[in-house]
């Protein structure tokens, strides 16, 4: 039980920091806590979903506390389609612009938070799906 405590943590913080602004990916210990223990599927796609989310929206906050100037012309699709293009959040190299954008324009926190969490949750299952 011990080991299965410390690799949801393991996965929790890897999917925390994957979501960041730093370098590195979860999929990989998502994919070995599922290996090492079949039985939590559900636990592992709770916490990896939650840690994911959670590092995005510290991304976003990271776009918010930035001064509000001018807006770049290069947030345009954050600006057309709102909230819901972080349903694209968990795409590499531009998630993370994308939760920063977000935050950038000042688009409301929960709908963010919505769309950000289902989007990662989505990339998770259909990564546990293809392993079952």
């Amino acid at each position: 039980m011990d080991e299965a405590i410390g690799a949801l943590g393991a996965l929790a913080a890897a999917a925390f920091l994957a979501a960041t602004v730093l370098p590195g990916g979860s999929e990989a210990v998502f994919a070995g806590v599922l290996a090492l223990h079949p039985e939590l599927v559900l636990p592992a796609l709770a916490v990896a979903t939650v840690g994911n989310t959670a590092g995005g929206m510290t991304t976003y906050l990271l776009g918010r506390l930035l001064p509000r100037k001018e807006v770049p012309p290069r947030l345009a699709l954050v600006r057309r389609h709102g909230s819901a293009s972080l349903l694209l959040s968990w795409v590499p190299l531009i998630g993370d612009a994308l939760c920063a954008a977000a935050g950038v324009l000042r688009l409301p926190w929960l709908a963010c938070l919505a769309w950000m969490a289902l989007g990662k949750g989505l990339r998770y299952a259909a990564i546990a799906w293809a392993l079952s």
